[in-house]
C-alpha cells in the first residue's frame, strides 16, 4: 500500500473538477490521454489508496508513464505532490513485479563505485569498436545500428579514459584560500562529461578557493527512486550520509554541478527518509550546505565581476534550458543566466522550461519512444533560436538533448553552464 503520508483520497474531487495541470503535463502533451494527465494519476492513485485498484500490469504501464518533470506540482493550486506519490507506488511495482536484470545490473554498478570504475575502463578501451565517436559534440553514435527502438539512430554519451575523481587529488590547493569546497560531481560528470569537473576546478582556482574532491562519495541514489528501488536508494543515502559527516565541518559547501543530483540530495533524500527520523533529521541537518553549482558561484564568490572583466564579444550564441530539479525543485534559474549572460549572447528558446524527456531509466528503455517524441519537441524549439550552443545543468538534460538534436541533424552543441563560464574565464 502506499504511505498514508499521501492522502489523495481528500482531494481528489478538487482535482478532477480543475485541470490546470494537463497543460502543462510532458506525457499528456504526447498521448492525450486523460488516464495518464497528472488528474488522472491522482485519481488513480486515490483509488488504489483505498484498495479500489488492483495494480495490475495496465496500472503498471501508467504509474511509469509519469516523466517526474514536476510540472503539475509546480501549477498545482493544492500543492499536491504527484512526484512523490508516483515514486511511492512505483516502490511497491517493483515489489509486486520485480525489477527488470539490466536495471538490476546498472544500481548494483552504483553501489560498486571500483566495479563501475573497471568497466568504464574497459568501455573506454572497446568502445571504439562499437561506438563512432564526435568529440566535439561528447556524443556517439552505434557503428552498428541495429533496428530496435531503443538503439536505432541514437545519440549517447561515451566514457572517458579516467573518470573525474581518479582524475586529481583529494585535495586541490591554491595559495591563499578565500574558501573551501566540496564537490559532488555525479555519475554522468564523473565518468563521461568530465570536463564538468575540470572546469569547475578551474573556475575555483581562479577565485582563490580550495577544493576537496571526496573520493568515496557514491550515486545521489536519484536513478534508483525513480525506479522504485527503495533497497539501493536506502543503501546510497545512507552511505553518502555517513560518509559527508565527516568532513560537512570543514567545508564551506558541497557544490554540484548537477540538477538532479542537487535536488536529490537536499530534497529527496528527507523525503525518502520520513519514515526514519534519526537518518531524516541527519539528513536535513546537511541539506543547507548542498547546493548546484551556479547557485553558489553567484550567491557567494565575486564570479560575475570576475568575468565581466573577460572578453565580452564571443560570437557563440547561448540558449538555456531549465532542468526540472532546477528551477521547479530548487527555484534555480536566475544564476545559470546572470553568468553565463556576461560573457555570451543568450537567446530564450520558446519554453526552456518545458521537460527535455529524460524521465529516469525506465523512459530511457522500455519506454524511450515517448522520451524520444519529447526530446524531439524541446531540440525544434533549440533550433528555432540563434544560438549554436544549448546549456543546462544537468547531465541527463545533455544526454536526452544531445539525442533529439542528432535525431534532427543539428548543429547546436551542448555545454554545461560551469564549461562555458571557465571557457569565458580562459
Amino acid at each position: 500500500m502506499i504511505d498514508k503520508k499521501f492522502n489523495y483520497t481528500a482531494v481528489s474531487d478538487d482535482c478532477i473538477k480543475c485541470g490546470k495541470c494537463k497543460s502543462v503535463c510532458t506525457i499528456f502533451q504526447i498521448n492525450q490521454d486523460e488516464t495518464t494527465s497528472p488528474r488522472g494519476f491522482i485519481d488513480l492513485l486515490g483509488a488504489y489508496e483505498r484498495d479500489e485498484l488492483e495494480l495490475d500490469k495496465t496500472a503498471k504501464d501508467i504509474f511509469e508513464s509519469c516523466f517526474l518533470c514536476t510540472n503539475c506540482v509546480e501549477v498545482c493550486p493544492n500543492d499536491l505532490p504527484t512526484d512523490m506519490i508516483i515514486e511511492q507506488v512505483r516502490n511497491d511495482i517493483a515489489k509486486k513485479y520485480g525489477i527488470t536484470w539490466y536495471k538490476r545490473a546498472f544500481f548494483f554498478l552504483l553501489r560498486n563505485r571500483k566495479i563501475m570504475d573497471l568497466l568504464a575502463k574497459m568501455g573506454w578501451v572497446f568502445q571504439t569498436c562499437g561506438l563512432k565517436i564526435n568529440h566535439d559534440k561528447q556524443s556517439s553514435k552505434l557503428r552498428l545500428n541495429l533496428p530496435i527502438e531503443m538503439i536505432k539512430d541514437r545519440t549517447l554519451p561515451f566514457a572517458d579514459r579516467t573518470s573525474f575523481l581518479n582524475s586529481y587529488p583529494e585535495n586541490v590547493t591554491v595559495n591563499n584560500p578565500k574558501m573551501r569546497v566540496a564537490i559532488f560531481i555525479g555519475c554522468m560528470g564523473n565518468y563521461a562529461y568530465t570536463n564538468i569537473g575540470k572546469s569547475l576546478l578551474y573556475i575555483l582556482e581562479q577565485l582563490q578557493i580550495d577544493a576537496f574532491i571526496p573520493k568515496k562519495q557514491l550515486c545521489c541514489g536519484a536513478p534508483a527512486y525513480f525506479t522504485g528501488d527503495f533497497d539501493t536508494v536506502d543503501y546510497l543515502i545512507k552511505q553518502n550520509i555517513e560518509y559527508f559527516e565527516t568532513f560537512i565541518d570543514d567545508v564551506d559547501a558541497i557544490i554540484v554541478p548537477e540538477a538532479t543530483c542537487s535536488a536529490m540530495i537536499n530534497t529527496d533524500w528527507e523525503h525518502f527518509l520520513h519514515d526514519q527520523p534519526n537518518w531524516m533529521k541527519r539528513a536535513r541537518k546537511l541539506a543547507p550546505k548542498v547546493i548546484m553549482a551556479t547557485k553558489w558561484l553567484e550567491d557567494n564568490t565575486e564570479l560575475k565581476a570576475l568575468l565581466c572583466t573577460k572578453e565580452k564579444n564571443i560570437k557563440d550564441i547561448v540558449t538555456y534550458h531549465d532542468p526540472c530539479h532546477a528551477k521547479k525543485m530548487q527555484n534555480i534559474h536566475k544564476e545559470p543566466r546572470a553568468l553565463i549572460g556576461a560573457n555570451y549572447e543568450i537567446d530564450e528558446m520558446s519554453d526552456p522550461n518545458a521537460c527535455c524527456g529524460f524521465g529516469g531509466v525506465t523512459m530511457q528503455s522500455e519506454k524511450y519512444h515517448i522520451a524520444k517524441e519529447v526530446g524531439l519537441s524541446k531540440a525544434k524549439m533549440i533550433n528555432g533560436t540563434k544560438a549554436n550552443i544549448v546549456s543546462a545543468e544537468c547531465s541527463a538534460c545533455r544526454m536526452q538533448i544531445t539525442d533529439g538534436l542528432g535525431r534532427t541533424q543539428s548543429d547546436v552543441i551542448f555545454k554545461n553552464p560551469i564549461e562555458l563560464i571557465a571557457d569565458a574565464l580562459r
